[in-house]
């Protein structure tokens, strides 16, 4: 498990621009949580509260979106996110000996973040590259003919950075 952390003041300053920009508008909850998702790198309490006052609804509505898609993240995401697929091709191929390397590495389970929030690791079970299995993205970059020594040697050069 990773260690929770004293939560830290959020500067809303840039929460308040986003706002600023679609005041008014009709049918923009979407794009206003996604663009402070960018900002944030996750959806916090203050935000999203920030967010149903700022366009005058329901906090409820804000919170069945933001739960609906699997795009949006309500707790603090690693500064590198590690995908990695076991799905039927990839499972067959040593996915599973991939997998448990990265936790042994890490110290955290799929769907966990380290407590120095340096990473991110889900398992997924289809990321559309068969062909390159076992595979898995990480940072958005596909990386496939993957075996435990290769993944683990990626996550340390990403700690070097």
């Amino acid at each position: 498990m990773s260690e929770v952390k004293a939560e830290e003041t959020l500067d809303l300053a840039p929460l308040h621009q986003i706002i600023d920009e679609y005041k008014g508008q009709r049918g923009v909850l979407i794009q206003v949580l996604q663009r402070a998702q960018e900002a944030y790198g996750y959806l916090p309490p203050e935000v999203l509260k920030g967010i149903a006052d700022g366009l005058g609804i329901p906090l409820s509505q804000v919170y069945g979106v933001v739960t609906f898609y699997a795009q949006f993240y309500l707790t603090r995401r690693g500064k590198h996110v590690i995908r990695s697929c076991d799905g039927t091709a990839c499972h067959v191929r040593g996915a599973a000996k991939v997998i448990d390397a990265i936790q042994k590495e890490l110290g955290i389970a799929p769907g966990e973040t380290t407590s120095d929030y340096q990473f991110t690791f889900e398992v997924v079970y289809c990321l559309g590259s068969c062909g390159l299995s076992p595979v898995a993205v990480v940072d958005d970059q596909v990386v496939g003919r993957l075996v435990p020594e290769k993944m683990v040697q990626i996550i340390r050069n990403l700690r070097d950075k």
